[in-house]
């Protein structure tokens, strides 16, 4: 068992990253559905909190369902977090969690996500002062560190847990790779054998499918999986995942029928949601992966990602199930 301060996890659990205009409400459901043992929002700007940024609220949102569940906030500057911190403990998340690690050029220039890295002591102060604010677990998600030259990981995961931090996520590339070249589990794998650690540490970055997950419970020894792209527009990562720890096989593809079912839900509560214009829209980014495989796809897709009405998207479903009601997925 896996403990993140009081709230206790399976052996190994997965989480859902936190993933800009992915890790909505609609989506964290249905990945919760499938297996997630703890989800995240999207991360939310502390300067639009305090501004009351009507985007930046709305991210707060949560729901009894998706628990335990994870409010991500990122931000540099201490007075403002620390009032961030009073306004996502009145949404009662399960934990909340510090961006250290967003590689984006527009957060990184404000010294917030992977750009406090440079600072590591900025880094231990803000993550005290917020622990000190609220009794909500303090956790952070971070990266090895801002370039191959200042990988001091082994020591910012120390310092940050004795200060209180209750978990840390970390992903194995620096800021410098951004998205490029392979995660390096190795560095994190150190910081989980470092002696003085004891909170959990897990691992991000490249677990792509269920033997990924496999290699960083048993090779790496890491206390869990925080899973991001790999899900998008496919929530049954986590069964997929779970069923081959349980198994050793892969599960059975996922029909086109539960597909289809799926790829309705999340437009319908993200319309719910959101309202019809930014539930169609920003459902968008899921379909190609939702149909992937397919063969002489491009027309439906189109549909789906270039119609402005909800009523349209929803006939390309009825459409895509009827044209390949036959069609058999590999994987």
């Amino acid at each position: 068992m896996v403990k993140i301060d009081n709230i206790e996890l399976p052996d190994f659990p997965l989480l859902l990253a936190p993933m800009e205009d992915v890790s909505d409400p609609p989506f964290r459901t249905l990945c919760k559905e499938q297996g997630a043992d703890v989800v995240y929002t999207e991360f939310v700007s502390s300067e639009g909190l305090i501004r009351n940024a009507a985007k930046s609220v709305m991210k707060l949102d949560i729901y009894e369902k998706e628990r335990p569940v994870g409010i991500q906030i990122f931000g540099a500057n201490l007075d403002s977090m620390l009032q961030t911190i009073d306004i996502v403990s009145a949404s009662k998340p399960d934990i909340i969690d510090i961006n250290f690690g967003c590689p984006v050029k527009k957060v990184v220039s404000k010294g917030a996500g992977a750009g406090i890295l440079k600072d590591v002591c900025l880094m231990e102060k803000l993550t005290a002062e917020m622990v000190k604010r609220t009794n909500i677990p303090i956790t952070v998600k971070t990266r090895l560190g801002w370039d191959h030259d200042s990988i001091k990981i082994v020591e910012v995961a120390e310092r940050l847990q004795d200060v209180g931090c209750k978990a840390i996520a970390i992903h194995g590339r620096t800021r410098a790779q951004m998205y490029k070249g392979d995660a390096d589990w190795k560095p994190i794998a150190k910081v989980k054998n470092n002696p003085r650690m004891h909170i959990p540490v897990f691992g991000n970055g490249d677990v792509v499918n269920p033997e990924k997950a496999m290699e960083m419970r048993d090779s790496y020894g890491l206390d869990g999986a925080m899973i991001g792209r790999a899900t998008i527009g496919n929530p049954w990562f986590f069964k997929q995942v779970k069923h081959y720890f349980e198994t050793g096989e892969h599960l059975a593809p996922i029909s086109l029928a539960e597909r289809v079912e799926a790829a309705r839900r999340h437009l319908q509560m993200a319309i719910d949601w959101k309202g019809e214009i930014l539930g169609v829209f920003e459902t968008r980014r899921h379909y190609t992966n939702y149909f992937k495989g397919i063969p002489h796809f491009k027309e439906y897709r189109m549909k789906m990602v270039t119609s402005d009405h909800s009523a349209d998207v929803f006939a390309a479903f009825d459409e895509v199930l009827a044209t390949f009601s036959d069609y058999q997925f590999t994987e």
